[in-house]
C-alpha cells in the first residue's frame, strides 16, 4: 500500500509518500517562516497564497523522490481540517484533482489524527495509549483506542501551550516561532526567580489553562527596570515560564494517567505529539512522570512533531486499510474535533 500525503493546514507546505510497511519514501516540507516572521505570527492570507504557489512543486518533488507515478499510488490523503481554511482548500483540492485523474481513493485526514497516529509509524505503538497532543493551536489529553476512536479527557479552556510559548517569546523580543527560542534561553536561566502561577494545578480533572500564565509573564516583564531587557532577565523569565508550564503538564497528565489506567489497566504507553512535543525539557519531565506510573513515554522524532505530510500519508494508510475513504464532495473543516461526543469545555478560546 502506497499513499501520497499532503499537508497545508497552517504554514508548512508539505508532501510525502509512505507505505503500509512503514517506509517513508519521500518527505518534502517547505516552511513559510521567513514570510510570516515580520508579522510576529501566521497571516492566513499569506499562508494560503504560498501554498497555492508551491504545493504542485512539492508534490512533484515527493513523487520524484519516491520514484513513482500517480498510477502507482493506492490513495491520496490530504489534511481536511482543522486549520486555516484557505490553506486547507488548496491541499484538499489538489488531492482531489490527483485522485480524480488517477482514479484513486481520496482520504480526508484530520490533522490531529495525523499527530495521534505518528507513533504507530515511527515506533509501532499498539492501541490503546494515552496521548498528550500539545501544539500552537491545541492542548488535549485523549485516549487513543483505534483509528477514528478517540476519547477526550481534557482540553485547554483558553490558550494552547504553544501559543503561550510564542507570546512569551514575543514579549521578550525573542522572535517567531517562539517555542524553540524560549527553550534555548531557558537553559541558562533560574527557574525559581519569577513566581509564576500554575493554572489548575492540584485541581480535579484534566483540562488546561494557560491564559493566566501568559498574563503573569506580561506583568512580570512590565515590572522589570525600564530599558532593554538584560540577557539574564530573559533567561530567568524563560526558565520560570517553562518550569510553570511543565508543572501544569505533569499535574494534568498525572490525573489523566489515573483515569486511563482505570479503564485500560494493562496499557503502558504515554504518547506526546504536536509541535511542543519537540521541547526536550518537557519530554524529560513527562518521561519521569510515565516512569513513576510504570509506563513509558513515546514521542515522534522532532521533525515529525511539527506539521508534516508524513503523518498525513500514514494516517491515510491506516484509514485506507480500514476502507475509510472519502468522497470528492468532502468540504474542508476549520474545526474538526477528534472526539465529537466530548462535553463542551468553557473558556475564552476553547479549541475543538
Amino acid at each position: 500500500m502506497i499513499v501520497l500525503g499532503i499537508e497545508t493546514s497552517c504554514d508548512e507546505t508539505a508532501a510525502a509518500v509512505v507505505t503500509g510497511d512503514r517506509r517513508v519514501l519521500a518527505d518534502e516540507v517547505l516552511s513559510q517562516l521567513d514570510e510570516h516572521r515580520p508579522f510576529g505570527g501566521i497571516v492566513p492570507e499569506i499562508a494560503a497564497r504560498s501554498h497555492l504557489e508551491h504545493l504542485d512543486r512539492m508534490v512533484a518533488r515527493a513523487m520524484e523522490a519516491a520514484d513513482f507515478g500517480f498510477g502507482d499510488l493506492d490513495g491520496v490523503a490530504a489534511t481536511g481540517g482543522p486549520g486555516l481554511i484557505g490553506g486547507l482548500l488548496v491541499g484538499v483540492m489538489t488531492a482531489k484533482a490527483i485522485a480524480a485523474v488517477a482514479d484513486l481513493p481520496f482520504l480526508a485526514v484530520n490533522h490531529l489524527e495525523g499527530h495521534a497516529l505518528t507513533v504507530r509509524l515511527t515506533d509501532g505503538v499498539t492501541f490503546p495509549y494515552l496521548l498528550l497532543l500539545v501544539s500552537g493551536g491545541h492542548c488535549q489529553l485523549l485516549v487513543v483506542e483505534g483509528v477514528g476512536a478517540y476519547r477526550r479527557l481534557g482540553t485547554t479552556v483558553d490558550d494552547a501551550l504553544g501559543e503561550a510559548y510564542d507570546k512569551t517569546a514575543k514579549m521578550l523580543g525573542l522572535g517567531f516561532p517562539g517555542g524553540p527560542e524560549v527553550e534555548r534561553a531557558a537553559e541558562d536561566g533560574d527557574p525559581s526567580r519569577f513566581p509564576l502561577p500554575r493554572p489548575l494545578k492540584g485541581r480535579a480533572g484534566c483540562h488546561f489553562s494557560f491564559s493566566g500564565l501568559k498574563t503573569a509573564v506580561r506583568h512580570a516583564v512590565d515590572a522589570l527596570p525600564p530599558g532593554p531587557l538584560r540577557k539574564k532577565d530573559v533567561a530567568d523569565m524563560c526558565a520560570s515560564f517553562q518550569a510553570a508550564a511543565g508543572d501544569v503538564l505533569v499535574d494534568r497528565c498525572a490525573n489523566a494517567l489515573e483515569a486511563f489506567r482505570a479503564r485500560h489497566p494493562s496499557a503502558d504507553t504515554l504518547v506526546v505529539a504536536g509541535g511542543v512535543a519537540a521541547n526536550r525539557n518537557l519530554r524529560r519531565r513527562l518521561a519521569d512522570l510515565a516512569g513513576e506510573h510504570g509506563m513509558r513515554l513515546v514521542a515522534p522524532p522532532a521533525r515529525l512533531c511539527t506539521d508534516n505530510a508524513v503523518m498525513i500519508a500514514w494516517a491515510g494508510v491506516e484509514r485506507l486499510g480500514l476502507g475509510l475513504t472519502d468522497g470528492l464532495d468532502f468540504a474542508p473543516r476549520p474545526r474538526w474535533p477528534l472526539d465529537p461526543d466530548a462535553p463542551p469545555a468553557t473558556g475564552a478560546g476553547v479549541k475543538a
